[in-house]
C-alpha cells in the first residue's frame, strides 16, 4: 500500500462486513488522524485488483496535504465483478460474484459460444438475462423492478424483444471506442447479433452490480460511518468513489441518520449513476425526484461530480442500459434518438450534476487554480485529464479531492 495508515473496509453483496471494522477506524482517530479519506472502487475488480486501485489512487495524497493535517486512508472492497476481456470475455467469471445464478450464467455463455440462428435461442437468451437480473417473468413495459430500489425501473433492454435488443447493442458497441474500425464492425447476420448479445449480458450484469452498489452503500458503508461518528465525532470523513463506487458512496448518505453529518466532502469520479440523482424534480417528470434527492445536504462541504466527455462507456452504453421500460415499449429506432441524445438517461460522470438549481460548473484548470466551492453540488469537467472511463488514477484528481476536503496545501 502506498500510504499509511491504511485500513480496508470489506462488505459482502448485502452490505454485511466482519465485526470490528468501525473500531479500526475509530482507532485511527484516537491515534491522531484528523481526516479519513475513503475510496470505493468501481465494478469489474477482484479483491486484489481493488487493493491495487486504492494504492495507485492514494499514492499522490501525502505530498498534497497541508501542514497539520493527519490523514488516514480506507479502501472499500465490495464484490463488484470480474470479467476477463482478452481475447474473449469469460462470462463464467460472473459465477464468482453471482454463485446463485450459476445455471443461468453457464447457459448464457453456451448460447454466446454456439451463436444459434433459431428464434427460440434468442427468446431463451432474453429470459435468462431477466433471470440473471432478478426482474422475472416477461417484464412487460411499464413494470417496476421491486429489487431496483425506490424510483428505479426495469431497463428497457430487459423488457424488449431479445433479437432487437442484441441488434441494438451491436450498434452501440460499434458507436463506442474504435467505432468505424474493421474490428468494431466485424461479423454480419447472426454472428453480429450474438456479438450484441455479449454486450447485453455485460449490461445485465452491470445492472445487477449497479443495484448492489447502492445496497452496499446504504446498508453497509452508511451505518458503518454512523457508528464511527458516534465514537469519534471529531473525525472528518471524505468520501471518494469511481464509477459504481461513486454510486456506492453516494448511497451511503441514505444510510446515515439525519442527525449525524460526519462526511465533510464527497468526490464522484466518472460516476455511473443518473445525473438527476440529486434533483428535487426531474425536468421530464416534475412529479418525480431523483433517487438521492437532497442527500447532498448531509455533506458538510461540497459534492463534486467529475465528468469527461471522453468516457464512451457512460456516453453511449450507460444511457442505452438505463432507458426505462415504462418510457419505451420498444427499443427499435436510431440509437441516438432512443438514448444517447436523450438527457433523461445521462450519467453524472458524463455531464455532471443536472436538475439542481444553482449548482456551479467548473473546468479542471479553474479548480486546480482556485479550488472547489465550499458547499453544495459542483460539476468539474475533467476531460483535459480523463480520457476514458477508468482514467482516474491521476494526481490532478487527487488535487480535486484535497481541495474539496479543504486539506490541501495553499
Amino acid at each position: 500500500m502506498s500510504v499509511d495508515p491504511y485500513r480496508e473496509i470489506v462488505f459482502d453483496k448485502d452490505g454485511e462486513g466482519p465485526a470490528g471494522q468501525a473500531a479500526e477506524l475509530v482507532g485511527l482517530a484516537r491515534r491522531g488522524v484528523t481526516d479519513l479519506i475513503v475510496f470505493a472502487h468501481g465494478w469489474n475488480n477482484s479483491p486484489s485488483g481493488a487493493t491495487r486501485w486504492c494504492s495507485d489512487f492514494f499514492a499522490p495524497f501525502p505530498e498534497l496535504l497541508a501542514p497539520g493535517v493527519e490523514a488516514g486512508y480506507a479502501g472499500v472492497v465490495w464484490p463488484s465483478m470480474m470479467f476477463t476481456d482478452e481475447p474473449v470475455p469469460d462470462f463464467r467469471a460472473l459465477v464468482t460474484v453471482l454463485p446463485e445464478k450459476e445455471r443461468a450464467i453457464v447457459r448464457l455463455t453456451e448460447l454466446l459460444e454456439l451463436a444459434p440462428p433459431e428464434e427460440a435461442a434468442f427468446a431463451e437468451f432474453g429470459a435468462l438475462l431477466r433471470e440473471l437480473a432478478d426482474v422475472g417473468g416477461e417484464a412487460p413495459p411499464g413494470a417496476a423492478a421491486e429489487a431496483a430500489g425506490p424510483g428505479e425501473d426495469i431497463p428497457a433492454f430487459l423488457a424488449a424483444d431479445p433479437r432487437e435488443m442484441c441488434a441494438l447493442f451491436a450498434d452501440a458497441a460499434e458507436a463506442g471506442p474504435g467505432a468505424g474500425s474493421p474490428a468494431a464492425r466485424s461479423g454480419e447476420g447472426f454472428g453480429r447479433l450474438w456479438k450484441g448479445g455479449r454486450e447485453a449480458l455485460r449490461q445485465a450484469a452491470y445492472y445487477v452490480m449497479k443495484r448492489r452498489a447502492g445496497q452496499v452503500g446504504e446498508r453497509g458503508l452508511g451505518p458503518l460511518l454512523a457508528e464511527v461518528a458516534r465514537a469519534a465525532p471529531g473525525l472528518r470523513v471524505h468520501l471518494v468513489g469511481h464509477s459504481m463506487g461513486a454510486r456506492l458512496v453516494a448511497y451511503a448518505l441514505r444510510g446515515l441518520p439525519g442527525a449525524l453529518r460526519p462526511v465533510r466532502s464527497m468526490t464522484l469520479l466518472q460516476g455511473a449513476f443518473s445525473h438527476y440523482a440529486f434533483a428535487a424534480r426531474l425536468p421530464h417528470a416534475p412529479d418525480r425526484s431523483g433517487a438521492l434527492r437532497d442527500m447532498q445536504l448531509r455533506v458538510r462541504g461540497p459534492v463534486v461530480a467529475c465528468h469527461s466527455h471522453h468516457d464512451a462507456a457512460l456516453g453511449v452504453l450507460y444511457p442505452l442500459a438505463s432507458l426505462a421500460a415504462r418510457d419505451s415499449a420498444s427499443l427499435t429506432g436510431p440509437l441516438g434518438r432512443i438514448a444517447a441524445r436523450d438527457p433523461r438517461w445521462g450519467a453524472i460522470g458524463w455531464d455532471g450534476v443536472q436538475g439542481v438549481p444553482g449548482a456551479p460548473r467548473r473546468m479542471l484548470a479553474t479548480v486546480l487554480r482556485d479550488g472547489v466551492p465550499a458547499s453544495g453540488c459542483v460539476s468539474v469537467d475533467t476531460a483535459e485529464a480523463v480520457r476514458s472511463h477508468s482514467d482516474v488514477r491521476r494526481p490532478e484528481l487527487a488535487r480535486v479531492v484535497v481541495s474539496a476536503a479543504r486539506i490541501g496545501r495553499r
